[in-house]
């Protein structure tokens, strides 16, 4: 193990970190707000100084293989989610720190839920920090880092499929390195067109920045108790086409972007992913067309609460917990699908639903003609078994942790359905649930051991188990 130079990515991390509180430092200047600008100052301050203490140099051995990088990455998540909480306790925004790190780790994770029941009687930096952490975590700050930092073999790209969510990460380019450079060409020119979008839609530049980092990293933090409710017809409908841009793998649009290809059509994925949202919205618009007055209310809000859950970004525009079981029922069914592989959305993903599906048709196939040789096969290609076996683990460590949340947090004695669905809403990255913890309800009447353990859920949802799992194995420290 290079503890060396796990050491040095930690401090690397929370350099980044402190770089980054400078956005809503700034906000604070802005909006006079003296206090939180001393807050996001020494916070900042402790992160640099911490993060120059553990790192004080580059280590001379700088190669890492796939244990260190699970690793480095688990510990940074947990590392930035820690530092990140400071701000919203120094300023008493939240003086509780197991609410303040349940807060941040759903931000940073993309998750969304949140324990506030009041985030408009927040200052515009804290808002701003909460939004930001969405956007930081939406493509991930190891992504970022892996594109500045020199590292030696592998390291670079075990980094990348550690953070990346999906069954496998491949590389665009020969070089890792300009890999996550184009990942965040990408994902910072889709965020920058966002907010245009907005402010020539009338939204000032605070409001647009917010919604818009939280689109991106399909997060849900809103600015609003409303949520997304209170705003224009036009930006309700520019966040539902970008909460299901950002859903889709990032790989396709290096492809239709830089290959001039249209091979993004040709994906088996991509093409689910798109007939599910159609199929949801049909359905839903079908079930609640009564509890509107016009069609296109109907359509607007079944489009929009569809692309939010199966991107798991848990925005909302009224408050499903209203809607008939049939529609709510099917939103369930899509926080466990989620958005695409390599995309900035949680959940299951649409390629493991895909493979896992095409798995029992081939092993009903096999019952059937035991002598018959067959193959499975996603965009014409014959899918790996290292694939097929890392999503049938994948879902085997998915459902014991479901299953061992849900046991842990119905200590509280809340209702099943409010369980679980918070259990969902966390493991999966997507914020809302249904009865407490639905669109007008939060997460703060859950006891401290529950916020706990639904932080981890979220944390292992984001890193896709494996990385968070690893820190708990004896085998992974020992030489």
């Amino acid at each position: 193990m290079n503890y060396k130079m796990i050491l040095n990515i930690l401090g690397w991390v929370l350099k980044i970190e402190a770089f980054c509180m400078l956005l809503p430092l700034v906000c604070a200047v802005c909006y006079g707000e003296t206090a939180e600008m001393y807050v996001f100052l020494v916070c900042a301050f402790l992160c640099l100084i911490f993060g120059t203490v553990i790192s004080p140099r580059r280590p001379e051995n700088r190669v890492m293989y796939a244990r260190e990088g699970f690793v480095a990455v688990a510990l940074s998540w947990v590392l930035l989610s820690i530092f990140g909480a400071l701000p919203f306790v120094f300023s008493k925004s939240i003086p509780n720190f197991i609410d303040a790190f349940f807060e941040i780790v759903s931000g940073f994770t993309t998750t969304g839920a949140s324990i506030l029941a009041d985030v408009e009687a927040l200052p515009k930096s804290i808002l701003m920090w909460r939004s930001f952490s969405h956007w930081l975590g939406g493509m991930g700050v190891l992504v970022f880092l892996v594109a500045i930092l020199p590292l030696s073999g592998s390291g670079n790209l075990f980094l990348l499929r550690a953070e990346s969510p999906g069954p496998s990460v491949s590389k665009l380019v020969p070089r890792v390195k300009s890999t996550a450079k184009l990942l965040y060409i990408i994902y910072i020119a889709f965020t920058a067109m966002q907010i245009v979008l907005m402010l020539l839609g009338g939204e000032d530049l605070f409001t647009s920045l917010t919604l818009s980092f939280g689109t991106a990293g399909t997060g849900g933090f809103s600015i609003l108790n409303s949520g997304i409710a209170g705003y224009s017809r036009y930006t309700q409908y520019i966040i539902t086409i970008f909460m299901i841009l950002f859903g889709v793998d990032f790989s396709l649009y290096y492809v239709l972007f830089f290959r001039k290809s249209t091979d993004i059509f040709k994906s088996t994925e991509f093409r689910s992913y798109i007939i599910i949202i159609a199929v949801s919205i049909l359905l839903i618009f079908c079930n609640v067309r009564y509890l509107y007055p016009t069609a296109e209310e109907t359509f607007r809000h079944s489009a929009f609460t569809v692309g939010s859950i199966i991107t798991t970004t848990g925005y909302t525009t009224y408050d499903f917990n209203l809607w008939p079981q049939f529609s709510k029922t099917i939103l369930v069914c899509l926080m466990f699908i989620g958005a695409c592989a390599g995309s900035t959305g949680g959940g299951i993903k649409v390629s493991r639903i895909i493979i896992l599906c095409k798995s029992i048709v081939k092993e009903i196939r096999l019952y059937a003609h035991p002598r018959t040789t067959l193959k499975l096969k996603m965009n014409k290609r014959t899918i790996e078994h290292e694939t097929v076996r890392g999503v049938n683990v994948y879902m085997s460590a998915y459902a014991c942790i479901f299953v061992g949340a849900l046991l842990i947090i119905s200590f509280d004695n809340f209702d099943f359905t409010t369980n679980f669905t918070a259990i969902a809403a966390t493991i999966n990255n997507i914020g809302p649930g249904l009865n407490m913890v639905g669109p007008m309800g939060n997460f703060s009447a859950f006891s401290p051991l529950s916020k706990i353990v639904m932080s981890i859920c979220m944390l292992v949802g984001r890193l896709e188990i494996f990385p968070m799992l690893m820190l708990f194995s004896p085998y992974t420290w020992k030489k």
